[in-house]
Formats: C-alpha cells, structure tokens, sequence
C-alpha cells in the first residue's frame, strides 16, 4: 500500500481533488492552443491548417519547456526518484511513464516542479541521459526549457494575428524550428550510437523514443516551409492572412 501512495505522481498527494497528470496536460495544451486559434479566427475569419497545427505544436513547447525547467530545478530529485522507477517497474511490471499518466495529481500541486520531474524520472527508464546531468539529452532539454518560451511566444502571437512584418516572422521561424530538426535529431542518432535501443524492446523505442522525436522534426519541417514562404512572398499568404 505505501508503495502505491509513494507512486503518485512526484509523490506529492496531499490534495483531496486530483486529476490524472497525463489529462492535466493535455488540457494545459489546449487553453493554450485555443486563444491563437480562436484570435486568428477572429481578426481574419475561418481557420488555417499550418496556423493550427503550428499553434498547438508551439503550445504543447511551452508546456514541455516547463517541465523541463522542473528538471533543472530538481535534477537532484530526478536522479533520486529514477532509481524508484526502475525498481518498481521490476516489481510491477507496469510501464513507468503510463503509470505516471495516469496518476493523480492533486489539483493544488498541479504546478508543483516536484511532480512535473517525475515525467523525467520515469522516462529515464528508456534513456539514462535524463538522470544523468552530463548528457547531451539533458542538456539539450534544459537549454529549449530556458532558451525558447519567448521566441515560441513571439511566434504564436504573429502566427495569429501578423503582427510582425512578414519576413522578419519568416527570418525568426526558420532559425527557431530549424534548431529544434536539428537538436532531434541529433538525440536520435546519439541514441544510436549510444547503443541504447538495444536496452529497451523494439515497441518501447517506436513508442517513447522514435514517434515523440519525429514530431519535433516533421512538425519544425512544416515550420520551415511556412518561414520560407514568408520570406519569400513578403506576407502572410502561407498562413491565410
């Protein structure tokens, strides 16, 4: 029984209310995504597929980008708790990461960086790195933490409304996502060359590792597309302004 409690979700219950973590955020993403689409909407009429799906790409970042400043601020923990994991997924057989998901998480701790590190510790269990402060992946995950809210930002809100001349917006898009294909993709090959795959079975890999870093490639790709298109009509055509 203590075991199930202290696997709560950053074992922080204390609340009477709670949700499970994997529905807090996606429902964090979706207030984020709906006012970019729903000002484009109303300053221009009608939806844009590229608006949209760029939106919902640039909120789902700076729900990340919080969690990853919570593994900054407790890396210590990260460490601590990855061990936790390890051997209760020994003990139950259950996937850490789902697990986690699916816990609930009081709604007083829903910003609580303690529970928010356990999305850390759980997926170290398919890759080491992020209990590891010495790796490429950990570092490259705390760096988009701290480096991109703002651009994402800057880049939600002329994606909606055109607020930037258009080829300063194309110049800013094409250096911003272009950073995020190529740091995915380089994780992916460290992966590889770290030998890693061979430590987790071939569905963990096209689950956890393979499909979440192909998203940050393809979706940056459509990105750069729309940038170039900025640059090179001089306006917003490509989004359907």
């Amino acid at each position: 029984m203590e075991g199930d409690r202290s696997a709560q979700a950053g074992s922080d219950v204390g609340g009477r209310w709670g949700a499970p973590a994997g529905l807090i955020a996606v429902v964090a993403i979706g207030l984020l995504a709906l006012p970019g689409i729903g000002v484009r909407y109303l300053l221009h009429g009608g939806f844009d597929v590229f608006q949209c799906l760029l939106t919902l790409f640039f909120s789902i970042n700076l729900v990340i980008c919080y969690w990853e400043m919570c593994l900054f601020f407790r890396r210590d923990y990260v460490e601590e708790r990855a061990g936790f994991w390890r051997k209760r997924w020994d003990d139950t057989g259950k996937t850490p990461a789902m697990e986690f998901l699916t816990s609930s998480v009081p709604l007083n701790r829903v910003l609580s960086p303690t529970v928010w590190a356990d999305v850390w510790a759980t997926y170290s269990i398919f890759d080491s790195a992020y209990a590891d402060r010495n790796t490429y992946g950990f570092n490259i995950d705390i760096a988009n933490g701290f480096a991109t809210p703002a651009p994402t930002l800057i880049l939600y809100v002329t994606y909606a409304g055109g607020f930037l001349p258009a080829v300063g917006a194309g110049i800013l898009g094409a250096i911003f996502v272009w950073q995020w294909a190529y740091a995915s993709s380089l994780y992916v090959v460290s992966f590889f060359v770290g030998r890693k795959q061979s430590r987790i079975t071939t569905r963990e890999f096209y689950i956890y590792i393979f499909s979440l870093n192909a998203i940050w490639v393809l979706v940056p790709m459509v990105g750069l597309y729309v940038s170039v298109r900025l640059i090179l009509d001089g306006d917003y055509s490509a989004l359907g302004i």
